[in-house]
């Protein structure tokens, strides 16, 4: 997969008219926005929260939005620019950088696919393709199915009928069922006195070979970073995976679980149906979470848990005086 892809445009605006009131060693204006652990050389990141510290002493970046008091986690070749809301100057910052972000604008250069340039593509009746978009042999895409601009279809996918995709790089043999909604706008805004601050959603949604996504799914694109299913990941109907999520490979996700955004998964985690995680959680390699529990709290490796708030499975039914042999 072309993993180098960018979905929004951007403008060039100067370091220091960005900030005015700092000083910069030089005044760049084509740097890249990222978060803490995928922040280069020229980059500008943003550490806001604590919990983060271990990724900000690693971090990259040559400039970083951040608080005074988390000023002394950051490198000392990681120029610091003091804010008193991190997330808010971000919103400001990302929306002059990437005007169109903050909200999902209709595609405009939708079209019927010229078949002669997808000659080993099948397409259903009324499919719509965007400009540059790209689709591998033997993939078929069914009827209604709407594909925008730039977006990017390993070969040997199956994309059912009445599914929308944008923002989206997919890899091969994914099979993405009827009704999903992919690469749209998360649910992301900072709350003003008299008029919310929609949080510009720059990122992407990554999906990785042989993974199944089932019918009326959704799957937002990240909001700086990426939103990444992992391979051979499977998840069932109605599954909502906010902004940012990280899914590892080989998971089981049954119905109705809701990923809050920047959680992460690990490999090998079975989650039972209408179970939640809430965000910026990380679950480990080999946990299974059971059926409608709720996850407020990080997971470690190998755990079995249950309930809400989800507790290990033997406190549960300890708690719950639950017979084995029932």
């Amino acid at each position: 997969m072309n993993e180098k892809i960018n979905f929004f445009k951007k403008k060039l605006i100067k370091i220091s008219v960005l900030f005015p009131k700092e000083k910069f060693e030089k005044d760049v204006s084509n740097f890249n926005i990222k978060p803490l652990n995928e922040a280069g050389l020229g980059d500008l990141t943003f550490f806001d929260k604590i919990k983060y510290k271990d990724l900000a002493i690693k971090t990259k970046a040559s400039y970083c939005l951040t608080k005074q008091r988390n000023k002394q986690f950051l490198p000392s070749k990681t120029k610091c620019i003091i804010v008193d809301n991190v997330l808010f100057e971000l919103a400001k910052l990302l929306k002059k950088i990437y005007p169109y972000a903050d909200i999902d604008y209709p595609d405009l250069s939708l079209k019927k696919p010229v078949k002669s340039k997808f000659k080993k593509v099948k397409f259903g009746n009324n499919v719509l393709l965007g400009k540059n978009v790209k689709v591998g042999k033997n993939s078929v895409i069914g009827t209604n199915s709407i594909i925008e601009q730039n977006v990017t279809i390993g070969d040997n996918c199956i994309i059912g009928s009445n599914v929308i995709i944008k923002n989206t790089i997919m890899g091969k043999n994914v099979v993405i069922q009827d009704n999903c909604k992919i690469g749209l706008k998360g649910f992301g805004f900072i709350p003003l006195k008299d008029k919310n601050l929609k949080f510009p959603h720059i990122g992407r949604v990554i999906i990785n070979d042989e993974v199944e996504i089932a019918a009326g799914c959704t799957i937002d694109r990240g909001s700086v970073g990426d939103t990444i299913i992992g391979k051979n990941t499977y998840l069932d109907n109605q599954v909502h995976v906010a902004h940012n999520v990280k899914i590892g490979s080989n998971c089981m996700i049954a119905g109705q679980v809701g990923f809050a955004g920047s959680s992460v998964i690990g490999n090998n985690v079975s989650i039972g149906g209408q179970a939640g995680v809430s965000g910026h959680l990380n679950i480990g390699n080999n946990v299974k979470i059971g059926g409608g529990s709720g996850v407020v709290k990080n997971i470690k490796d190998n755990q079995i848990v249950m309930g809400y708030p989800a507790i290990s499975l033997k406190d549960f039914m300890k708690n719950n005086k639950v017979d084995k042999d029932e």
